[in-house]
Order: C-alpha cells, then sequence, then structure tokens
C-alpha cells in the first residue's frame, strides 16, 4: 500500500476544560472568581496530529470518542482543519479533561477515566493507517498497545509520550519498551531522569528516549553515548502563559525533524522552540508553530 501518510496517530484526542486560577495548588476555599472558562478540541494525541499538520506533514488520527457533542465537534474541528480522523464511537463517551493554569503558565490536569479499561476497539480502526504511515505515534491509551503492537509487526517506525510516568508504573511499561522513540516529562523523575532513560534504552527496543524538561530544556540518550542536554528556549516577544500543550508540540516538531533525516540533537533542538511556541498562547493547542517560523528560529 502506497504510503501516502507520514505520521499517523493513534489515540488521544478529547475535550480540555481551561480554568484560570490565581496559583497553584488553589488555595483552600470554596470559590473563586476567575476569568472565562474556554473549553478546546485537545489532548495529547490530537496536540501532536495538528502539531504534525501544522508543519506540513501528512498526517492522520485514530480513536475512540462519543456519540456526543463533544464527538461532534472534533469530528467537524478535523474536517475544518483537512486532517483525517478515522473514529468509532463507544456509549462511554468522548474523553473531557479539566486543566488549572496559574498565572505563570504552570498546570494541574484532571483527566477522567469514561472509557473502560478493558475497553479495545476493532484493530481495523488502526490497521490501514499503519500500513500507509511513514511514522507511527501512539498515545498512552490502555487498547492502544496493540496499534504499537502491529506497527511494530509491520516494521513502521514507532513513538510514544510516557508524559509523567515514575519510571516504575507498569501501565506505561509496554508502551515504554515497545517505541522506537520514546518521550516521557522530567517531572515525577527529579535526579533519576538519566536512569530511567538508560533504561528504557537497555530493556526495550528504543533508537532514543527523550526526557522533556519545561525550563530545565530536555535531555536526549541514545545507546553507547553520554546524554546530551538541550536548553530551553525563549522566542523574543512571545512570553510563557500556558504550557498546555508544549510536549504535544516538541514532539511534533521533534518528529519532523528526525523524518527529514535529521540528527536526534537537532530534532530535539527543533522540538524546544515548538514547545516554548505552544507556551506562548492561552488555551490548549490553540497555536501550532508553522514548518517556516520553525526554519527561520532554528537558523
Amino acid at each position: 500500500m502506497t504510503q501516502d501518510l507520514d505520521v499517523f496517530v493513534v489515540g488521544g484526542v478529547g475535550i480540555d476544560t481551561i480554568v484560570r486560577v490565581p496559583s497553584l495548588p488553589p488555595e483552600d476555599r470554596e470559590s473563586f472568581h476567575v476569568p472565562p472558562v474556554e473549553s478546546y478540541v485537545a489532548h495529547t494525541g490530537h496536540g501532536v496530529a495538528f502539531g504534525c499538520h501544522a508543519l506540513g506533514l501528512r498526517t492522520a488520527l485514530a480513536d475512540v470518542i462519543g456519540d456526543d457533542p463533544e464527538g461532534s465537534r472534533i469530528v467537524a474541528a478535523y474536517a475544518a482543519a483537512g486532517v483525517e480522523l478515522r473514529h468509532v464511537t463507544h456509549a462511554s463517551g468522548t474523553r473531557r479533561a479539566v486543566n488549572l493554569v496559574s498565572p505563570d503558565g504552570r498546570r494541574m490536569s484532571f483527566y477522567d477515566q469514561r472509557h473502560p479499561p478493558e475497553m479495545v476497539p476493532d484493530g481495523l480502526l488502526w490497521a490501514r493507517g499503519v500500513q500507509r504511515a511513514r511514522h507511527v505515534h501512539v498515545s498512552i491509551m490502555g487498547w492502544a498497545r496493540h496499534a504499537l503492537a502491529d506497527a511494530v509487526a509491520a516494521d513502521v517506525s514507532t513513538s510514544t509520550d510516557l508524559h509523567d510516568w515514575d519510571g516504575e508504573n507498569p501501565y506505561h511499561r509496554a508502551f515504554a519498551l515497545g517505541a522506537d522513540i520514546v518521550f516521557v516529562s522530567g517531572s515525577a523523575l527529579g535526579e533519576r531522569i538519566d536512569d530511567v532513560l538508560a533504561a528504557i534504552l537497555r530493556d526495550g527496543r528504543a533508537r532514543v528516549a527523550v526526557a522533556m524538561d519545561g525550563e530545565r530544556g530536555s535531555r536526549v540518550a541514545t545507546p553507547g553515548r553520554p546524554v546530551v542536554p538541550v536548553p530551553a528556549v525563549t522566542i523574543p516577544g512571545r512570553p510563557v502563559v500556558d504550557s498546555n500543550g508544549a510536549g504535544d508540540s516538541y514532539v511534533a516538531a521533534f518528529l519532523r525533524t528526525c523524518l527529514a533525516g535529521g540528527t536526534w540533537v537537532d530534532a530535539a533542538r527543533a522540538g524546544a522552540i515548538g514547545g516554548a511556541w505552544a507556551c506562548g498562547t492561552a488555551g490548549t493547542h490553540t497555536s501550532f508553530i508553522d514548518a517556516e517560523t520553525l526554519d527561520a528560529l532554528l537558523r
């Protein structure tokens, strides 16, 4: 089958509600007056898919949504953007999350668990996308591990984002050890970042493991070589207002660079710019860097 997709994203679209609070954690009180509460088509797979699309990559996403207003909103957003969406519906509905955001852009996220953990959609949901893609990015939905296994069996390059994995939770382990490119947040790892990256490389199939650590930058680990620190960047005239979606934009810029033949460190430098760009607008996935802007900032 013709590889007419650069990146096929499996799982991870939903609706985010953003509440701007005076501080994190909020004070222990009954009520707050806050700026207008907004909602967005969002979540991690969506951020990677739309980020890759904005960078000129041929992109599609497959997921389970609800036959509900939130699901209809997602379908309409993908149609309007011209991004292919393959989906099935489930009675539990469309996933949602509430994110509390402080004035300095930090966030606390509350994800609902509406999809039953034993849910596994028919593999036809992702089978054709895997066959058509140069690269498959798998979100850490429980059922998506089957898509990851199918992509590996088809000899398609893969990636996943473990988010705030503590390096031990077994839920994440199948993803950590099953993908070629593994991203993880440094937020729960502390001084163990390099040890966790080394374990991913030692125990799994990863060719590179990347820890994204906000203003502390990122760290790139490859087999048999020292870990390479890549500093965070500040984009002139674009201060940090909201970190929602920064990791997904990092991943999109990273994938665009490595699919174009760049080195892992080149890809991480591009990722740092993509993540910084996302922090410059309020809301989740409200602004994606394009290829021309990314290339100019890299220069």
